[in-house]
């Protein structure tokens, strides 16, 4: 880790270099990319700094120690020395952890009913309900965009954009098939029942990141079958995109603004599009892995929450909670923590080359 340091290090003198240049400072595009990789590496090289000079203090207190008159006082010394090494090592190994490009963005929370009928509905109610209380407790700006409401209740499919401070980054983990087992309220006999829901957390896309040619894209409107009002149902603001090259389907029938329903449409389309091509990628870089930044293999369960038992098992760590009720009402915190961990940890491992190192790839 420490030749890496050591690379990030005089990476960060070059940036330096680079942003007191009056060249670079008259282009304003090159400017901004230089300053924010300055910005990525800043906390990585002071942290790094400090570590050298507290290893430099080590080495002069071990020459103390043996020194008779100097000998308690360097023993104590070291003492201290070493536990802020332990320290500053940990935080380094956060530190360098491959960085998500994705984890300042904001999301699109998907959840859809899956196997399970009207349970699975009502199931996908309860998660989307989690999920909503703990973006409050957060601080963060939740905004329905669109809803189908199941027959007995509950809900069949849900899309809602979530803004905040690193909400990709707190919720990325949660993608995949959520398993619930409990017996539903029109179970008379009191059998257990097993449903799924599936979620999705998808990095909100900026027209940087993904451009829609309007030539791309087919645009029909038509009448709103939700409430909302006469003027709802009876004029053509409903907007459905299709995106031509991939098939994809967008509908947005919500506000009673045409112009307000395509500008959320595309907003939707621009996320899913964006999420293609980071798998894509992804699959071109790990053949040989999924990786779950970003992706949320659907097909995977995730974890399964068991009513009867009031307990809450994610299978990708092999963690148990029994602290279902708390859970479900958006105390999130300690499931979030431990599998992010464990995610960190995995990347640092794998992180094995310089070309892992991210902020070694900011562009020179």
């Amino acid at each position: 880790m420490l030749d890496k340091l050591q690379a990030v290090e005089a990476r960060y003198e070059k940036l330096m270099s680079l942003v007191s240049d009056p060249a670079v400072q008259a282009d304003a595009a090159a400017y901004r990319t230089h300053t924010k990789a300055l910005s990525d590496l800043q906390e990585t090289v002071e942290t790094y700094r400090v570590y050298r000079g507290v290893v430099d203090e080590k080495r002069q207190a071990e020459e103390l120690a043996g020194d008779p008159d100097m000998a308690d006082l360097a023993r104590e010394e070291l003492t201290r020395l070493n536990a802020r090494i332990v320290e500053l090592e940990a935080s380094l190994r956060i530190l360098m952890t491959p960085k998500d490009p994705n984890d300042e963005k904001n999301i699109l929370l998907e959840i859809r009913a899956g196997t399970g009928g009207d349970e699975a509905a009502l199931f996908a109610g309860d998660l989307f309900r989690m999920y909503s209380r703990f973006a409050e407790r957060q601080g963060w700006r939740l905004e329905l965009m669109s809803q189908s409401i199941g027959d007995a209740g509950g809900i069949k499919d849900v899309v809602a954009m979530i803004e905040g401070k690193r909400v990709y980054s707190r919720l990325k983990y949660e993608s995949g098939v959520h398993r619930v087992q409990r017996v539903p309220a029109t179970e008379a006999s009191g059998r257990i029942h097993t449903s799924t829901a599936t979620v999705a957390v998808l990095p909100e896309a900026e027209e940087v990141d993904i451009q829609i040619q309007e030539k791309d894209l087919r645009i029909d409107t038509f009448c709103s079958s939700g409430p909302g009002g006469q003027s709802v149902n009876t004029t053509y603001s409903a907007v459905r995109i299709t995106h031509l090259p991939t098939g994809l389907v967008v509908s947005q029938q919500d506000e009673k603004s045409q112009i307000k329903n395509r500008a959320k449409a595309l907003k939707v389309l621009r996320s899913r599009l964006y999420e293609i091509e980071m798998q894509k990628q992804h699959d071109a870089i790990a053949k040989d892995r999924r990786s779950q930044v970003g992706s949320g293999d659907r097909s995977e369960k995730i974890r399964t929450y068991n009513f009867r038992e009031s307990r809450i098992t994610d299978h990708r760590i092999n963690f148990t909670t029994h602290q279902l009720t708390t859970v479900l009402d958006g105390e999130l915190g300690e499931l979030i923590d431990v599998v992010t961990s464990h995610y960190q940890a995995e990347a640092l491992k794998n992180a094995t080359t310089e070309s892992d190192l991210s902020p070694a790839n900011s562009p020179a």
